[in-house]
């Protein structure tokens, strides 16, 4: 499970220098500073990062103490993070958050970087922030959710997912949260109706696996086969769905197959205790 979230953590950064530009007032047209964020803009909507980074540096050292800068370095973090900067972008985010510590565009970006830094803590940390500033903040409350879940805070993960269910429940963040809630917290028929909606908008092995599982421990067998029948079809080298079915033939007492699966996930980068508990326990 934490593999499809460190996953789906990792391709929701989403870039908001545009968005967050400051609109050139005609009267600043010849000031400098502002042409200097427009030629940033411009290289960042280009995808030229170096040329982004020299604009936005030479911009807040004309200006140091200008009230935008928090923005400039908050735009210049994000470029940082495409340059594979990922500690200068940290510092670059501290620079902003010094300016306005509680500028949410800032402690987001600066989350979503430590998560996929493996800073989990930090994140956390950044996330909880946004949340008392703006406890309506769909983003943090997704990332606080799933930080607290794996920290086996069942209790501040649901309060963050019902939030999102409120406020937004048909987002796909919404399913992905609820599901991995359900299945972790053995209420896996709950967990079916999200799975079975993120498979239908994006099938990715992860939600065929999880699926599987939580058929499995329900003992719908033969759902369970649909499951991971149609997820091998898709993606026949994913090792957890030869877990599960080697957890399915276990459960159907074809022992030589339910092998061959254990043995064929372990080669394909499954977890061997984890695969080898399936035969210590039933």
């Amino acid at each position: 499970m934490k593999k499809y979230f460190i996953s789906i953590v990792l391709s929701a950064a989403s870039f908001a220098a545009n968005a967050d530009s400051i609109p050139v007032d005609t009267a600043f047209e010849a000031d400098p500073y502002f042409i200097l964020m427009g030629e940033a803009d411009r290289a960042i909507a280009d995808s030229a990062w170096s040329e982004a980074a020299a604009r936005l540096r030479d911009a807040l050292e004309i200006k140091p103490d200008h009230p935008s800068n928090a923005l400039l370095l908050n735009n210049l973090a994000h470029v940082y993070t495409h340059l594979g900067m990922d500690s200068l972008a940290i510092d670059t985010y501290g620079r902003g958050l010094d300016i306005a510590p509680h500028m949410t565009t800032l402690l987001n970006g600066r989350g979503r970087l430590l998560l996929s830094m493996g800073h989990d803590a930090e994140a956390l940390d950044d996330f909880s922030t946004i949340i008392s500033v703006d406890s309506l903040n769909t983003d943090a409350r997704y990332y606080h959710g799933m930080l607290s879940l794996y920290r086996g805070r069942l209790d501040e993960a649901e309060n963050d997912f019902n939030v999102l269910n409120r406020i937004v429940p048909k987002s796909i963040d919404t399913a992905i949260a609820l599901s991995t809630l359900y299945a972790l917290s053995g209420r896996e028929r709950q967990a079916i109706p999200y799975l079975e909606r993120l498979i239908a908008d994006e099938p990715s092995p992860e939600y065929f696996a999880t699926l599987a599982g939580c058929r499995l421990a329900l003992g719908d067998l033969t759902e369970a086969s649909e499951a991971i029948g149609e997820g091998l079809r898709r993606y026949p080298s994913d090792p957890e769905l030869y877990y599960y079915r080697a957890w399915l033939n276990r459960d159907r007492f074809r022992s030589d197959e339910a092998r061959k699966d254990a043995e064929k996930a372990i080669r394909l980068g499954a977890n061997p205790l984890k695969v080898a508990d399936l035969f210590n326990k039933r």
